[in-house]
C-alpha cells in the first residue's frame, strides 16, 4: 500500500468528500492560494474554486458564527483555525451555539460543522500557539472531540467527522503533519468512538492520545529489550470515548499508564484514569493508575525547555518502570 503524510491524508479525505457532496466546503484564514498556515489546503482552491475554498477575515469569532449558521441551513462547513489556541476567540459560537442548538431546537436543527484545530507543541511556536486545550472542550455536552495519531486514522476520521450531523472538533498535531503511513486511495470511514490497539502487550497498558501514541510505541519497543511487554491503546476520539476497549486492556495487563501532552493537572488523562478506577478493571489492578502529562507551565520558546515541558520517550519509559516495579 502507498504511504502518504498525515497532512496529505486529511487533504485527500476532504477533497474526496467535496467531490461527492456539493454542500461540503472549507473556510478559514489564508486557505486559498496560500494553502493555509501549514499548507494543508494547497491546490484545493484550484480544484474547487474560491466559493468552496473560502478565505475569511482574521476574526475567529466572526467565521465560527458563519460556520455554525451555514451548518444549520443545510451546508457542511469545515472551518480551519490556523492554530488550535485561537479556538478561545470562538468559544461563544462553539460552546453556546454549535454544541447546544440541536438540543435547544428539539432535534429539528442539525449542526454538521467540523472545526479543524492544529495543536500541540514541538514546533517552536511558543506559549500562545502551542497549547493542548482539548480537555476544555470535552467538558461541553454536544461536541464530539477527535484526535487522530496517524495518517490512516486522520483520513478515516475526517470523513466520519464531515458526515456527522453534530459539531466535531478535529485536533491535528502539528508535528504529525509530516509523518507518513499506509493509507488506502479509496475513501473510507472510521467510526467516531472506536479506539484502536496500536500495540499488543501483556505487562502494562498505555492509554495515549495524539502524538503521545507514537512516543509510547517508541518507548514500548525500547522496553521490550528489557522484557517489559507494553500494550498501547489509542482512543482516537475523546468524546465519545471507547471505554470498553480500555477496560478490557487493563483487565488483561493489570497495570495502566495514561499519557497525554496537555498539562497533567485537570487534563483529559484524569478523566480516563477516573473512568478506569470506577470500572470493573479496578479489581484487576496490581498498581495504582499512572498519569503522565505536561508540566504546569506555558509552553516555552526555547527548544530544550519546550521539550522538557511535555512527556518524551524517556519520561514514558521511566514511568512504566515505576508502575512495573523495576
Amino acid at each position: 500500500m502507498r504511504e502518504i503524510t498525515y497532512l496529505e491524508a486529511i487533504r485527500e479525505s476532504m477533497s474526496q468528500i467535496m467531490r461527492d457532496d456539493k454542500n461540503v466546503f472549507i473556510m478559514g484564514e489564508d486557505i486559498g492560494v496560500y494553502g493555509g498556515a501549514f499548507g494543508l489546503t494547497n491546490g484545493m482552491v484550484e480544484e474547487f474554486g474560491p466559493f468552496r475554498v473560502r478565505n475569511t477575515p482574521i476574526s475567529e469569532a466572526a467565521v465560527s458564527g458563519a460556520a455554525v449558521g451555514a451548518a444549520m441551513t443545510g451546508m457542511r462547513p469545515i472551518l480551519e483555525f490556523q492554530f488550535s489556541d485561537f479556538v478561545m476567540i470562538a468559544m461563544d459560537n462553539i460552546v453556546n451555539q454549535a454544541a447546544k442548538n440541536r438540543y435547544m431546537f428539539g432535534g429539528k436543527a442539525k449542526v454538521p460543522v467540523v472545526f479543524r484545530l492544529p495543536g500541540g507543541s514541538g514546533a517552536g511556536f511558543a506559549a500562545q500557539h502551542s497549547q493542548s486545550l482539548e480537555a476544555w472542550m470535552t467538558h461541553v455536552p454536544g461536541l464530539k472531540i477527535v484526535q487522530p495519531s496517524s495518517a490512516y486514522d486522520a483520513k478515516g476520521l475526517m470523513k466520519a467527522a464531515i458526515n456527522d450531523d453534530n459539531p466535531v472538533l478535529f485536533y491535528e498535531h502539528k508535528l504529525l503533519y509530516s509523518t507518513k503511513g499506509e493509507v488506502p486511495e479509496e475513501a473510507y470511514e472510521i467510526n467516531i468512538g472506536e479506539a484502536a490497539i496500536k500495540r499488543s502487550g501483556e505487562d502494562l497498558t498505555i492509554v495515549a492520545t495524539g502524538i503521545m501514541v507514537s512516543r509510547s510505541i517508541e518507548a514500548a519497543e525500547k522496553l521490550a529489550d528489557e522484557n517489559i511487554d507494553v500494550e498501547i491503546v489509542d482512543p482516537r476520539t475523546l468524546v465519545p470515548l471507547d471505554e470498553a476497549t480500555i477496560i478490557e486492556s487493563v483487565k488483561k495487563t493489570n497495570r495502566v499508564l495514561v499519557v497525554y501532552e496537555s498539562v497533567q493537572r485537570s487534563g483529559y488523562g484524569a478523566e480516563i484514569a477516573s473512568m478506569i478506577a470506577e470500572s470493573e478493571a479496578f479489581d484487576y489492578l496490581d498498581a495504582q493508575v499512572g498519569r503522565l502529562g505536561g508540566k504546569a507551565t506555558p509552553i516555552p520558546y526555547n527548544p530544550k525547555l519546550e521539550k522538557a515541558a511535555v512527556p518524551q520517550v524517556e519520561d514514558i519509559i521511566r514511568k512504566v518502570k515505576e508502575l512495573i516495579g523495576k
